[in-house]
């Protein structure tokens, strides 16, 4: 189960996310996501848990919890919506 994971500190980073969850149990990835430009943390990540019942237990467990003085939010992730073709800017021909 893919889980997102909001309001994180800015000083946190993979690992500091993949410690928060393993306490609820096995956790296949933990990603933070960094700013291309800045590379510092955009204030939100993603943990990837095998077992659901374990990650259901970790949602309820880590949201509102707190972290480095942060209150995370926590819930399924959610498919990202499909990005819709061009954009048309407005402007002179």
């Amino acid at each position: 189960m893919n889980i997102f994971v909001g309001n994180l500190p800015f000083t946190s980073n993979d690992e500091t996310l993949r410690e928060a969850f393993s306490q609820y149990g096995a956790v296949d990835s933990a990603q933070v996501i960094m700013d291309r430009e800045t590379g510092r943390s955009r204030g939100f990540g993603f943990v990837e848990m095998p077992n659901s019942a374990e990650a259901q237990e970790a949602i309820q467990g880590m949201n509102g919890a707190d972290l480095d003085g942060r209150s995370l939010t926590v819930n399924e992730a959610r498919p990202k919506a499909p990005r819709s073709g061009g954009g048309g800017g407005g402007g002179r021909w």
